[in-house]
């Protein structure tokens, strides 16, 4: 009987380069001086509700050179970025920060989780997450606030600047 974790590992699919450039990206210097003692696992909660986030199968997969499957996933938009294991870690390893690190070459290559490319579509349209009609305004003008306009444009040349939005501005 084979247990739903078993699986066969391509190696020809592993790139042994991933681990360097992981260590090169900010928040990835310590990454390996991990040794697996589990001690993130421990204290993390997220790994406490769900099994898809733990912390050492990243960091071991990503040694291993699993790129493609680390990258795609998205267990790695999973930390909560509480620091227990930060605190923990007897190596002082920077979970937190690692997993923005490897975030951030995921997203570098086109790995964006869709909530987050909804996120960039509201800012792209309104300028904010939260899309101000005029019954917002209404309510603001009975609470002698002034009304919010939309500046969607600002922002827009923003996430094109930075790389977030490709497409021309609306």
């Amino acid at each position: 009987m084979s247990n739903s974790r078993d699986e066969i590992i391509d190696v020809g699919h592993l790139d042994p380069g991933f681990r360097n450039e992981i260590v090169r990206e900010p928040g990835g210097e310590r990454f390996m001086r991990c040794f697996s003692c589990g001690t993130c696992v421990a204290g993390c909660p997220v790994a406490g509700t769900t099994e898809r986030y733990n912390p050492r199968r990243i960091i071991r997969m990503a040694l291993l050179g699993m790129r493609q499957e680390v990258l795609a996933s998205e267990f790695v938009w999973l930390c909560s970025t509480c620091y227990t294991c930060y605190e923990r870690c007897p190596q002082d390893v920077h979970i937190p920060d690692l997993m923005n690190a490897i975030r951030n070459i995921a997203v570098r290559e086109g790995y964006v989780p869709p909530a987050f490319q909804l996120q960039a579509e509201l800012l792209r349209d309104h300028g904010r997450l939260y899309e101000i009609t005029e019954f917002e305004n209404e309510r603001r003008a009975e609470q002698n606030l002034p009304p919010i306009q939309e500046r969607a444009g600002d922002v827009h040349r923003i996430l094109v600047r930075s790389g977030v939005l490709e497409e021309p501005e609306p």
